[in-house]
């Protein structure tokens, strides 16, 4: 992993006057990436979406004659891929509203319905709301562990986190099904901060999409297989349990390898962070992975999350163009630039998930940010002070 930062900013320049020049020039950034946008990005969009709805189409007609090895091997790969490419780079990212700017209705965050089970309105609330708000704060970032997962010394510790290097891996291959539980916000209920009606409308709404999701993959295609109905249904099990492989190391590498930090506000700042601290927290509380542009089309362009964090409605084909300005601005303004390869960052996710399963462990106080306390772990099963 690469935590790349210059030296710490002058002691004549305050924390506050520094969060503000970084907001001034990440503002400043993000509007020239924004008023470039036009024919190339939206071609690069419409080619992903041709090209993912070939995969599925060839995938889906391979799968239908999968009594032959070879073409189960193929339409399982191009299933697979077809369903990588809708729920990274299309779903997640027109969700976002990043290709709201073309005007086309079937590219809008308001109409796309993405090939997932949680429901895209209780998505946008979990995901584009709260964890774009609050991310990395504990206690207020529910994406922090996603409730059943501990990955902050400052979370509370309980015997059931021993248990959480198994059911981390057990989710992987049903991630989907784990974050549309997630999404209904069964603990907000049990706190009182949801009420029993809307729960059961949200699960009314979830169990809906399920059943057509359901339908789909595992009924209405493997019938029209016909005598490849079996095979089919095992290369749809298959290319959603490799999609949601793929998006669970994807996401977990993104937001939880060592270097990453979290947070601990008051209510009060909170509600007194500027546009420059904002930006700061989700620089600390991001990582990128490095890799080709292959890697980054298959990741949604989340392999840039720290850019995404930073930018979540910027169009994701821009992400690697700004990443080289973004990287030199953190360094000048003494900013951890946290990214590594996917093997290095997996690993060390897996470290921290491992090392918060027990309740050992040190805290890291600061107090020169306007009482903001941060944590970060220094890879070696301590906490250190960022």
């Amino acid at each position: 992993m690469t935590v790349t930062a210059s030296s710490d900013p002058s002691p004549l320049t305050s924390d506050t006057d520094t969060a503000d020049a970084l907001g001034v020039e990440l503002d400043r950034l993000r509007a020239e990436f924004m008023a470039a946008r036009g024919a190339d990005d939206a071609r690069y969009i419409r080619t992903v979406i041709a090209v993912q709805r070939g995969c599925e189409a060839g995938g889906r007609l391979a799968l239908a004659v999968s009594l032959f090895p070879p073409a189960w091997i193929t339409g399982t790969a191009l299933l697979a891929l077809a369903k990588t490419l809708e729920n990274m780079e299309l779903g997640h990212n027109i969700l976002h509203g990043q290709w709201d700017w073309l005007g086309d209705p079937a590219i809008h965050s308001t109409t796309w319905d993405w090939d997932f089970v949680t429901p895209t309105d209780a998505w946008k609330r979990t995901h584009n709301h709260l964890h774009h708000t609050y991310t990395n704060i504990v206690g207020r970032d529910r994406d922090l562990g996603y409730t059943v997962l501990r990955m902050s010394p400052d979370q509370p510790w309980h015997t059931s986190h021993l248990l959480q290097p198994l059911y981390t891996a057990l989710l992987a291959p049903v991630f989907e099904w784990g974050i549309a539980l997630y999404d209904l916000e069964a603990d907000e209920v049990a706190a009182g901060r949801k009420s029993p009606r809307a729960f059961l409308t949200d699960a009314t709404t979830m169990l809906g999409k399920a059943v057509r999701q359901g339908l789909k993959d595992y009924v209405l295609h493997p019938l029209v297989a016909g005598p490849s109905a079996l095979p089919c249904l095992l290369g749809n099990l298959t290319a959603n349990g490799a999609r949601n492989v793929w998006a669970h190391t994807v996401i977990f590498c993104g937001h939880f390898p060592a270097d990453v930090q979290t947070f601990t506000y008051t209510e009060e700042q909170m509600e007194g962070e500027s546009r420059g601290e904002w930006y700061r927290r989700q620089i600390q509380g991001s990582a990128n992975i490095e890799g080709s542009p292959i890697l980054h089309i298959l990741t949604g362009n989340l392999s840039h999350q720290i850019e995404h964090h930073l930018f979540p409605d910027m169009p994701s084909n821009r992400y690697a163009q700004i990443a080289p300005r973004v990287r030199e601005i953190c360094a000048r303004h003494g900013l951890p630039y946290v990214t590594g390869p996917l093997w290095r960052q997996y690993a060390s996710m897996w470290g921290r998930v491992l090392r918060h399963s027990l309740p050992s462990g040190h805290r890291a106080r600061r107090g020169d940010h306007g009482g903001v306390e941060r944590t970060v772990d220094d890879g070696q099963g301590q906490v250190r002070q960022p």
